[in-house]
């Protein structure tokens, strides 16, 4: 285990020379490659501890979506059902999407729940 953020660049600089040789990677059986995975395990614990990755926010989400599905905000406003100048401000921050709408938006785009209400 991890504990400090010397350990953690000492497990990493050793995680990249081990990843310098192919049969590290490759061979399942070689010792580099059990040492490789299990320091591995070891950095993806300490940094889901220390360096959490933040849901985006409804507004990235959205965006990303949008470019997914090669919507303009014309398109997705009849998708969602609301007027563009609606859409527009989701996109902008001026307003949030009805409970009505936050469901449409979650069934149609595909986005979380989770993200849709910033839980």
């Amino acid at each position: 285990m991890i504990k400090t953020e010397q350990q953690y660049n000492i497990v990493l600089e050793r995680v990249e020379h081990l990843l310098k040789k192919p049969d590290n990677i490759e061979n399942t059986t070689a010792k580099g490659y059990i040492e490789l995975n299990f320091l591995s395990d070891m950095i993806a614990d300490y940094e889901e501890e220390n360096y959490p990755i933040a849901l985006p926010s409804l507004i990235d989400a959205i965006k990303l979506r949008m470019l997914e599905m090669k919507l303009n905000q014309v398109k997705l406003s009849n998708l969602l059902g609301v007027s563009t100048s609606r859409i527009s401000e989701y996109l902008t921050g001026k307003s949030e999407p009805t409970l009505k709408v936050a469901k449409e938006i979650s069934s149609k785009l595909n986005i979380s729940p989770t993200i849709i209400l910033g839980v």
